[in-house]
C-alpha cells in the first residue's frame, strides 16, 4: 500500500504546483453538473464531496486562531453554494426524468439513503426533518451570523483610526520596526475587508434556504404531474415515489449547507479568541470553576426526582456532572497547594546589564498634565505631528531621525516637557494644555491679555492666551499656535541644531546603502578605497552644523572624492564640497529678482582674520586674541542691527576665511547664514547691503 502512495506522491507534487487551477476548474466542475446529464454514480461521488467539503470548511473554521486567517471562507462560500445548487439541478433532472421507472434509485444510492433509511422511507417524516432543518439554518444559524457578521464589521471599521494611530505611536516611539508596522496595518486591512466581504457572505446561506425550499415545491409538484400523466401512476404512489425522492435529495443537500453555516457562523463569533482550539476554549471557560458544574448537578438530581419525570436519563446527567465538579474541584486545590509551596531557590541567574547600556538617540518626557496632548482617544496631536516631522526632516536635511522615545515622567512638573539627546537633557519648556500661545514676530501691534512667556523654539516674546481671544490675537498680528505645535516645532528646531550629533557611523552606512540602490558603482569604487568612511562622516557632520541637506549624497560623496587626493582636511573638503553645491545653498536666500543681499566684510577686517588662521597637523583654526574675536562679533551684530528691519542678509567672504568666521559666530548668531564668494553662482545678482568695517 506505501510502495502504490509512494508512486503517487510525484505526481501529487506536480498538481500541487498548479494550484492556482483550482478554482476555475472547479467552477467549470458546477457548470458542466448544471448542463449534462450525469449517471447516477458520478452524482453519489459529487454528493459525497459535497459533504466532506462542507465538514472540511466547518473543521477549519473551528481550528483557526484568528478568523481572517480563512479570508477565503467568503469566496468558498460562493463557490460552494453554486456547486450545490449545481447538484440540485443535476438530482432534479434525474428524479423527472427516471422516477417513475427507476423508482428510488434513479437519483443514485446517497439520496435513496437518505430518503428511505435516514427517515424511515416515510415522506412526511422527511419532509418535516427536511423543513426543520431549513427553519433551523435560515431563522437561527443564518439570521444570527448575518448579524454578528454586519455589528462587528461596523465596530471594525470604525476602530481602524484609533488602530491605525496606536500603531503609528508604538512606530514613533521605538516599540516596533516599520516591518512590524507594515505587518500590523496589513492585518488590520485584512480585518476590516474579512468582516466586510463576511457580512454579505452571509446573505449567500440565507437565499439558499429560499431556493431549496423551492426546488423540493417545485420537484414535488412536477413530479406528481409527470407520474400521473407520462407513467400513468396512482395519485397515492406517485405522491409517495417522487415527494420521498424529492425529500431525500433535499437532505441530501440540506445537511452540507447546514454544516457550511455553522462553519460561518462559528468564525464570526470567534473574533474575540485567540486559541486556535474551539474545544479547548470551550472546556475550559465551562469548566473554569467546580460551583457551577456542582449546582448543575444537584438540580439534574431534583428533576429526577420529580414524579412523572424520567428518573434514569436525569441521574445519569447528574452522575457524570458531578464527577466534573468533583474533578475540577481537586484540580483546583491541587492548583492552589502548588502555588503555596515554597518555591525552590533557584540559582540565580548572572544579571544582564547589556540593556542598561542602551541610549535612545532621541528622547521626549512629558508631565502628567501634558499626557493628553499624546493620547489619541483624547484628541492628542502629538505622536502623529512627530511622525511627519521625521518624514519632513528626511526631505529638508536628507537625514533619517531615528525614532523619538516618547514616555511620561512624574518627576517632572505636571506641564513641563524635555528633549533629551543620547540621555542627557538639551532642552525643557513648559506649554499649558488647553491654551494658545500667541507670539509677536516683531510686528504686531499691542499687547494681549495673557501669561507672558518666551516662544522656546526661536526666543520670541509671547502670551498665553485663551482660546477666545485668539481671533483677536490674530488681527493684532500675533502669530497663534497651540500646545502641540509648540512642542513639534521646538523639537524639529532641535533636531536640526543636533543633526550632526545624529549621523554617526550606522546612519551613515545606512544612507550609503540606499544610495547603492540607484548607484551601486559609485558607492562602491569610492567608499572606502577613495574616501574612508570616517572622512565622510566628517564632512557631513560640518555640512549638517550649517543646515546644509545631504540628500544629494552622490555629489557630496563625487566632490569629497575629488578633493581627497589632494587634502583630508574635512574643513576643507567641506568647503570643496559647498563649492559644488553653491546653487543649492544660494537659492533659498534669493529674492524674486534673483538678488543675493549681502553684509560684506571690510577688506582690511576680512585679512586681519585670515592672518590669525593657523595650520597644523590636526587642521587649521582661528588664534586671534579673545578681546580681538569679541570686536569683530559686536562689529558684525552691529552691521546686522543697522539694516533695514526685516532684511535677512547673508554674510559675504572668501573662502579661506569662510569656515573659521562661521565656526566664530556660530552660538552668537546661529542663524546667520555664511556664504563664500566661490559659491555664488554667476547667474544670481550680488546686492551690497552693507561693509562690517
Amino acid at each position: 500500500m506505501l510502495t502504490y502512495l509512494d508512486r503517487l506522491l510525484p505526481y501529487v507534487s506536480r498538481l500541487s504546483r498548479r494550484v492556482d487551477l483550482a478554482a476555475p476548474v472547479f467552477v467549470l466542475i458546477v457548470m458542466v453538473v448544471m448542463i449534462l446529464p450525469l449517471p447516477a454514480f458520478v452524482i453519489d461521488i459529487l454528493i459525497v464531496f459535497n459533504i466532506t467539503l462542507s465538514l472540511l470548511i466547518l473543521l477549519v473554521g473551528m481550528y483557526v486562531s484568528k478568523p481572517q486567517e480563512f479570508n477565503a471562507y467568503p469566496s468558498i462560500l460562493l463557490i460552494v453554494t453554486l456547486f450545490r445548487l449545481g447538484l440540485n439541478v443535476a438530482t432534479t433532472r434525474r428524479i423527472l426524468l427516471y422516477g417513475g421507472e427507476q423508482g428510488p434509485e434513479a437519483a443514485g444510492h446517497m439520496v435513496q439513503a437518505f430518503g428511505q433509511f435516514v427517515v424511515g422511507g416515510s415522506y412526511v417524516i422527511g419532509l418535516v426533518v427536511f423543513l426543520i432543518l431549513l427553519a433551523i439554518q435560515f431563522l437561527v444559524i443564518n439570521h444570527g451570523a448575518g448579524r454578528i457578521a454586519e455589528v462587528t464589521a461596523r465596530f471594525t471599521l470604525d476602530a481602524m483610526p484609533g488602530k491605525q494611530m496606536a500603531i503609528d505611536a508604538d512606530l514613533n516611539a521605538g516599540y516596533i520596526d516599520e516591518h512590524e508596522a507594515r505587518r500590523r496595518r496589513r492585518e488590520l486591512g485584512e480585518e476590516a475587508n474579512f468582516y466586510g466581504a463576511m457580512d454579505g457572505a452571509v446573505k449567500f446561506t440565507q437565499r439558499d434556504a429560499v431556493a431549496a425550499l423551492l426546488i423540493l415545491a417545485v420537484n414535488i409538484i412536477a413530479g406528481i404531474i409527470i407520474g400521473i400523466l407520462k407513467y400513468n401512476m396512482p395519485v397515492m404512489a406517485a405522491m409517495e415515489t417522487f415527494t420521498l425522492l424529492t425529500v431525500g435529495d433535499g437532505l441530501v443537500t440540506a445537511v452540507p449547507s447546514l454544516l457550511i453555516s455553522v462553519g460561518g457562523a462559528i468564525l464570526t463569533t470567534r473574533s474575540g479568541s485567540q486559541s486556535p482550539n474551539l474545544g479547548a476554549d470551550l472546556v475550559g471557560q465551562l469548566g473554569l470553576d467546580y460551583r457551577p458544574l456542582a449546582i448543575a448537578a444537584a438540580v439534574l438530581f431534583l428533576f429526577g426526582a420529580v414524579p412523572g419525570l424520567p428518573l434514569v436519563p436525569f441521574w445519569i446527567m447528574g452522575v457524570v456532572f458531578g464527577i466534573m465538579a468533583y474533578a475540577t474541584y481537586v484540580f483546583a486545590l491541587q492548583k492552589a497547594s502548588r502555588k503555596a509551596e515554597p518555591e525552590k531557590p533557584k540559582a540565580e541567574a548572572p544579571e544582564r546589564v547589556e540593556a542598561l547600556l542602551k541610549v535612545d538617540p532621541l528622547g521626549l518626557e512629558v508631565g502628567y498634565g501634558l499626557i493628553s496632548l499624546l493620547d489619541v482617544n483624547q484628541g492628542g496631536t502629538v505622536l502623529e505631528r512627530i511622525k511627519a516631522l521625521r518624514r519632513q526632516m528626511a526631505q529638508e536635511l536628507g537625514i533619517v531621525v531615528p525614532p523619538i522615545r516618547i514616555r511620561d515622567n512624574l518627576q517632572l512638573p505636571a506641564n513641563v516637557y524635555r528633549v533629551q539627546l543620547r540621555g542627557e537633557e538639551i532642552a525643557r519648556s513648559e506649554v499649558i494644555p488647553g491654551m494658545f500661545l500667541a507670539m509677536n514676530p516683531g510686528t504686531a501691534t499691542g499687547d494681549v491679555q495673557g501669561t507672558a512667556t518666551t516662544e522656546p523654539a526661536f526666543g520670541l516674546p509671547a502670551f498665553w492666551i485663551q482660546e477666545g481671544q485668539r481671533d483677536h490675537a490674530q488681527l493684532m498680528g500675533y502669530t497663534v499656535v497651540d500646545p502641540a505645535t509648540v512642542i513639534t516645532t521646538h523639537l524639529s528646531e532641535l533636531i536640526k541644531q543636533q543633526a550632526p550629533e545624529l549621523v554617526g557611523r550606522p546612519e551613515l552606512q545606512g544612507l550609503l546603502d540606499n544610495l547603492k540602490e540607484s548607484a551601486p558603482k559609485l558607492v562602491e569604487e569610492l567608499v572606502p578605497n577613495v574616501v574612508p568612511v570616517g572622512l565622510l562622516l566628517k564632512v557631513l557632520q560640518n555640512l549638517l552644523r550649517e543646515r546644509v541637506p545631504v540628500r544629494d549624497l552622490g555629489r557630496i560623496l563625487e566632490a569629497t572624492a575629488d578633493a581627497a587626493g589632494v587634502t583630508r582636511d574635512p574643513l576643507v573638503l567641506t568647503e570643496y564640497v559647498r563649492q559644488h553645491m553653491g546653487r543649492s545653498l544660494t537659492t533659498p536666500h534669493l529674492s524674486e529678482n534673483n538678488e543675493l543681499g549681502v553684509l560684506m566684510l571690510d577688506p582690511q577686517l576680512e585679512q586681519a582674520i585670515q592672518s590669525g588662521i593657523e595650520t597644523t597637523d590636526r587642521g587649521s583654526f582661528l588664534a586671534l586674541d579673545p578681546g580681538r574675536l569679541q570686536e569683530i562679533l559686536g562689529r558684525i551684530s552691529s552691521g546686522i542691527t543697522n539694516l533695514l528691519p526685516g532684511a535677512q542678509p547673508v554674510l559675504l567672504t572668501n573662502p579661506v576665511v569662510r569656515p573659521h568666521l562661521r565656526r566664530l559666530l556660530e552660538r552668537a548668531l546661529p542663524h546667520l547664514v555664511v556664504l563664500s564668494h566661490s559659491e555664488i553662482p554667476m547667474d544670481v545678482r550680488v546686492v551690497n547691503l552693507g561693509t562690517v568695517s
